[in-house]
Formats: structure tokens, C-alpha cells, sequence
């Protein structure tokens, strides 16, 4: 039965310097909270790519997404081989309340655009009021429950791309159908959008953002790409298509650097920890020196003294990253609450939860090796010699 000697022994020694302990426990907890928090936000950043449709492309002007398409467009893509659904959108950028309650505005088509993303889920009976509701308005479930709205609620939006101030009466609310959707748009009629330009800027009337183009098998994504850009080849605004997670992945491309930095620091900081924390287990390997001597000279063998040391640093290390994985969680809440809609979906997932845990247990491994090697080979002579 020596492993469960073994096992309180390991218990006693834990707890023999409990400020040290305690902080180096600290320590580890704060570094797996910064790892599982900054890891998250990495894979926020690309979750919008992740869940997009294998069967869905994006069509956009060649140029740049800032320059838009004619709306005639949508006849003509219909008629390519593949292609089931058209829809399209125009991005708004209106300011509710002030630019902090920040939440993304699309004018689409109000007969097509939830025929094409069947996970907005919406009860047909508010589906109808909207299509027939000029000003009216489709909301996500996540936006409607912070702010309040219900449906009937007139909601004003101060417009920067489009100047004035413009009302809406809510039509409806979405959920979507699992969550991982999105639930934070605010969608209103493309029509109302573009009678008003019409009558102000007759110049920019007709056009769009961009097309949604839903395929009939998501493997002739690449065929019906090129079709379709090669029948707008020769027109004044040409196209670029491309599958829905690249046209996503495109917006996480504008902050890569950024992304590749905080994935570094992530384990910098796992790093500097494991620093700390093998620094740790050399002093507590120095002070019980006569200690592991004397437990040698009893016939314990250097494997028992081995394991005695590296149990109390995983132990410290398991114990710290356990802390820092619950604390990770409220944590993780509370600074999407902070940061608004700026992250449509912030979780912590499982993967997450299980890397912040092998990192505890490397920590703790790691950290033991040199003192744990250092003290099987040392003598007992000059173990028993030595003055704490």
C-alpha cells in the first residue's frame, strides 16, 4: 500500500507552507483563466465561419464589398445550373440610442432573404405581417430580450450611411435554430430602403450589397462560383463569389496579426507560470533535503522521493487550473455582457475546458522534473548534511 502512503504524504506537504502554496495556486488559476479567456476569444472570432452553410455562396462586387451590385442581378443568377435560392442584403449601419448599443442592421428582401437562411426561425403568422409592413421590422430573440422590444414597438434609428432618422415597427422576433445562430440582427425591408434613396440620391437606387446565393448541392460550390463570375465578367460591375465561410473567414483575415498575437500570449503566459511554479518546487525541494535523505536512508526508494515531489506539484498545479477553469466561466459571461455584440457567439466549449486542464497538468509535470531528478540522485550523506 505504499501509493496510498504515497497519496498522504503528498496531502501533508500541500499544506506544510500554505501562503506559498496558496499564491503559486493563485498564480496558476489567474494563468488558466487568461489562457481559456483569450483562447475563446480567438474562437469567437471565427465561429461565424464555422457555422456557415456548405451550400451557400456570397457574390460581391469585384472591387470591393464598399462598392454594391444592381439589383437585376438576382434574375440572372437564378437562372445559372445549381443554384435553388437568391436572395440579397444591404448593410445599414444605423445607431440605436448611441454607437455603443451597437447591433448589425441589414436591408434584405423581405419574400426571399428566410427562405434562404431556414435557421432564422420565425412563426409564419409574424413572417406575413412583415412582408406586408412596410416599415416593419424582423429582430433577433438576443437583442429584443436586452433592450425589451416586443413586437409592435416602434424602434428609431439614426442612419450614418444613409442620413436621417428612420422608424420601425417591430414585425417580429427570431430565434435561431440552435445556439450557435446568430440572434442579434435587426432586418427591415430593402424596398423601404431603396424608395428613399431613390427619391434622394436617384444615383444610387437599385443597387445592393451583395447576393446570397443558396446551391443545390454544396459540392458544385467551385462550378457555380466561376459561372457566375464569368456571366458578370464583362459588365461594369463584375463579381466575386465564394463559399459563405470564406467570405466570413475574409473579416478574420482584416485582424490575423492580431488573432496569431493573442493565440501567442496565450501561451506565454502558460510559460511564465510554469516559470514560476518550477522556481516554487526548487525551493520546496531545498528546504526537505535532510527530509528525502532521511526517507532514503529508510529504504524508500529515489522512485518513492520522484513521485513524492512531482505529486505535490501536480497536485498544486490540478488544484490552481480547477480554480481558474470555474472561475472561467462567470468570467467569460460577464465580458460578453461587457463587450456587447461585438461577439455574436462567446462560449467557453469543451475543448477549451480540456486544454486549460492538460496545461494545468504540464505545469505541474513540467515544474516537478529537475527537482524531482535532482533529489533521486542526490546522496544520503549529503542529503542528511545539508542545513535547510
Amino acid at each position: 500500500m505504499a501509493w496510498l502512503y504515497l497519496l498522504r504524504l503528498v496531502v501533508k506537504n500541500v499544506g506544510r507552507n500554505r501562503l506559498r502554496t496558496g499564491l503559486t495556486m493563485v498564480g496558476i488559476a489567474v494563468a488558466i483563466i487568461s489562457y481559456g479567456m483569450l483562447r475563446t476569444i480567438v474562437q469567437s472570432w471565427y465561429a461565424g465561419a464555422e457555422q456557415s452553410s456548405a451550400a451557400r455562396l456570397i457574390t460581391r462586387n469585384d472591387s470591393s464589398l464598399a462598392f454594391p451590385l444592381p439589383v437585376s442581378y438576382a434574375g440572372d443568377l437564378r437562372k445559372i445550373d445549381g443554384v435553388s435560392a437568391v436572395t440579397w442584403a444591404n448593410w445599414f449601419g444605423g445607431i440605436y440610442i448611441d454607437e455603443k448599443h451597437f447591433f448589425p442592421q441589414f436591408a434584405v428582401d423581405a419574400d426571399t432573404y428566410f427562405t434562404v437562411y431556414p435557421e432564422y426561425k420565425i412563426s409564419p403568422e409574424a413572417l406575413e405581417v412583415f412582408r406586408h409592413e412596410r416599415r416593419g421590422a424582423i429582430v433577433g430573440a438576443k437583442i429584443a430580450k436586452e433592450y425589451g422590444w416586443k413586437v409592435g414597438d416602434q424602434i428609431p434609428l439614426k442612419g450614418t450611411i444613409y442620413p436621417g432618422t428612420w422608424n420601425f415597427t417591430i414585425s417580429g422576433i427570431y430565434t435561431g435554430a440552435d445556439d450557435k445562430i446568430d440572434e442579434t440582427q435587426f432586418i427591415f425591408h430593402w424596398d423601404y430602403l431603396n424608395e428613399t434613396v431613390k427619391a434622394v440620391l436617384p444615383s444610387q437606387a437599385d443597387n445592393v450589397g451583395l447576393f446570397v446565393v443558396n446551391l443545390l448541392h454544396a459540392s458544385d460550390s467551385a462550378l457555380v462560383s466561376a459561372a457566375i463570375d464569368s456571366s458578370f465578367h464583362n459588365s461594369l460591375a463584375a463579381t466575386h463569389t465564394e463559399t459563405q465561410k470564406a467570405f466570413q473567414l475574409g473579416f478574420v483575415a482584416m485582424v490575423d496579426t492580431i488573432l496569431v498575437a493573442i493565440q501567442t500570449v496565450a501561451y506565454v503566459v502558460i510559460l511564465i507560470i510554469m516559470a514560476v511554479m518550477a522556481n516554487t518546487m526548487a525551493m520546496t525541494a531545498r528546504e526537505r533535503t535532510r527530509e528525502y535523505a532521511t526517507l532514503k536512508a529508510l529504504g524508500f526508494s529515489p522512485a518513492f522521493v520522484m513521485a513524492l515531489i512531482a505529486g505535490e506539484s501536480v497536485a498544486i498545479a490540478l488544484i490552481g487550473g480547477v480554480l481558474g477553469i470555474l472561475i472561467t466561466f462567470p468570467l467569460a459571461s460577464a465580458f460578453h455582457a461587457a463587450t456587447g455584440h461585438l461577439f455574436a457567439i462567446f462560449e467557453v466549449t469543451p475543448l477549451t475546458v480540456l486544454l486549460q486542464l492538460a496545461a494545468a497538468l504540464f505545469v505541474g509535470v513540467m515544474s516537478a522534473i529537475a527537482p524531482a531528478w535532482h533529489t533521486s540522485r542526490l546522496r544520503i550523506v549529503d542529503g542528511l548534511r545539508a542545513v535547510s
